[in-house]
């Protein structure tokens, strides 16, 4: 029987579809055609175009967190890569397996310094946990199983596989076999020992959670130690995926501003952290503390990150003697639909009147979303997935990410006009792949938290230039010309009736629509 050969692109996409990773977001160019050509040899890895690189990563990022496996991006040598930082950012700090795919010149031409040379390695470190470069067509798959192996290990990784082209066009041998899947680390029985003695001496104690602690089987192992103990259940201000809403157990979410979270936990005595870090101030300020932890709080671990958070809680909940299930549920209480000027609580109320059941929240609404986040708190059960990194420009790609992860789930993307103006290709990908993603821009034309963070940073007195820095007037962008040149569906409110009606309308029917509600 004749030996079918195979170069080192159609070993690496085969062997990332062994290890099931099935989706790759990319953006390629000369280096990737092998790549690129190699997607035919692989019915079931699903290839989709993003035109920058920074809607791939984010896409990557949403993917990967809703679903608790990685995808992959193919990105086109060093300065793709650089394009996509600030998302791979985001990514790394809300843990999101990743397995970044980067081209690089053939091996024998980077002598030449040709003018895409780059130190590939240096953009990578930053993001990444794990960074290989391939040598041999021979090896591509061997490192491609590693690549996978490193990203999905816990609590999640960033990894890079730098394909130089020849290694991608050269003979290969076989694809390569999914290597042991190193998942989360069992805690100790002395962590559980220690929290349950903790919980049992009288103090007031709060748990911040993290991770799989906020979603399903660990929400509820929460909820079961809060029933045994009275501790508070707490998570960061952007943990990376909740399940919130009615007949969850609720959590209490951290503020945001030093002063707010110092406010929020006076009095606590202990803190046992499950899976998480302990709170500190997104930024300094002069005359604040960073560090937000009451004085004299003793600090306790149940989980480090890497370690199994949802699998602590249950066992804590056990040797507490805790009832079966939780006591406390959200209760279901929507407001009343609004009517008359359009303001962040008008579009809040009326999204939590008709955001059907299981939606999911891709939300960088940054300051119009707190009323959004109070009013859905007792809204139907949805998954919230907000903005982790702090890096602006994540909200777009990740509902990308989200819609494909969850096909028959209603993606809601509530946005603020100068975030999404960083990654607005996003929504061709959306109408490209016909997902079915509403976005909601908020249309302030304004870095509305920077002109917060200007007085809270001490500047005592401010000009037209510096103000101008913060302002997006002049000229405005139209988000619904904007959407429908990019291929999307899109309508403009000015009242909250006119809202209502758009997103009563978007929420009947499937596929990409964008609401311009002017605020």
């Amino acid at each position: 029987m004749q030996k079918i050969q195979i170069n080192g692109a159609q070993s690496l996409i085969q062997t990332l579809v062994n290890c099931d990773v099935d989706v790759c977001f990319g953006n390629p160019g000369t280096s990737e055609m092998h790549f690129v050509a190699a997607l035919d040899s692989a019915p079931t890895m699903r290839s989709v175009l993003c035109l920058f690189e920074g809607v791939a990563t984010g896409a990557a990022d949403g993917y990967g967190r809703l679903s608790g496996k990685p995808a992959a991006t193919l990105l086109h040598l060093g300065p793709g890569l650089a394009n996509g930082l600030a998302n791979l950012h985001n990514a790394r700090r809300a843990n999101t397996p990743i397995v970044n795919i980067v081209g690089d010149h053939a091996t024998y031409h980077l002598q030449y310094d040709a003018l895409l040379t780059s130190d590939i390695v240096g953009f990578a470190r930053p993001v990444s946990s794990w960074i290989h470069e391939s040598k041999s067509a021979k090896t591509v798959a061997a490192d491609t199983a590693r690549a996978v192996q490193a990203a999905r290990s816990a609590p999640g990784c960033i990894s890079t596989l730098i394909l130089p082209a020849d290694t991608a066009w050269d003979e290969a041998e076989r694809p390569a076999d999914p290597l042991p899947h190193r998942g989360p680390e069992p805690v100790s029985a002395a962590a559980v020992e220690a929290a349950a003695a903790l919980l049992r001496n009288g103090k007031k104690t709060a748990l911040i959670l993290r991770a799989n602690a906020l979603y399903g089987a660990g929400l509820e192992a929460a909820g079961r130690v809060q029933a045994a103990s009275g501790a508070r259940l707490l998570c960061d201000t952007f943990a990376p995926h909740t399940e919130l809403g009615a007949g969850r157990v609720p959590v209490e979410r951290i503020p945001y501003f030093a002063e707010q979270i110092v406010s929020f936990l006076e009095g606590t005595e202990q803190i046992i952290l499950v899976g998480s870090k302990p709170p500190v101030s997104f930024f300094a300020y002069p005359g604040k503390s960073s560090w937000c932890t009451p004085k004299g709080c003793h600090l306790s671990y149940l989980a480090h990150p890497h370690e199994d958070a949802c699998g602590a809680l249950a066992a804590l909940a056990d040797t507490l003697g805790a009832p079966p299930q939780a006591a406390k549920r959200v209760p279901l209480q929507l407001p009343d639909m609004p009517s008359g000027n359009l303001t962040p609580l008008a579009i809040a109320q009326v999204m939590a009147n008709l955001t059907p059941e299981q939606a999911i929240f891709a939300d960088e609404s940054a300051t119009s979303g707190l009323a959004l986040l109070s009013t859905m708190a007792t809204g139907r059960p949805h998954t919230h997935l907000p903005l982790t990194g702090g890096s602006i420009g994540d909200g777009l790609p990740v509902a990308v990410g989200a819609a494909i992860a969850a096909p028959n789930r209603k993606v809601v993307c509530p946005h603020g006009d100068g975030g999404a103006a960083y990654t607005m290709q996003a929504l061709w990908t959306m109408a490209r792949e016909n997902l079915d993603i509403t976005v909601v821009i908020y249309a302030n034309r304004s870095y509305g938290i920077l002109n917060i963070e200007l007085q809270r940073v001490g500047v005592q007195e401010t000009g037209q230039k510096a103000l101008s820095m913060l302002d997006l007037h002049n000229p405005e962008m139209n988000w619904t010309k904007i959407a429908q040149g990019m291929g999307v569906e899109a309508s403009r409110a000015t009242t909250a009736e006119e809202f209502a009606d758009l997103y009563r309308s978007a929420m009947q029917q499937r596929g990409p629509r964008l609401i311009e509600a002017m605020i």
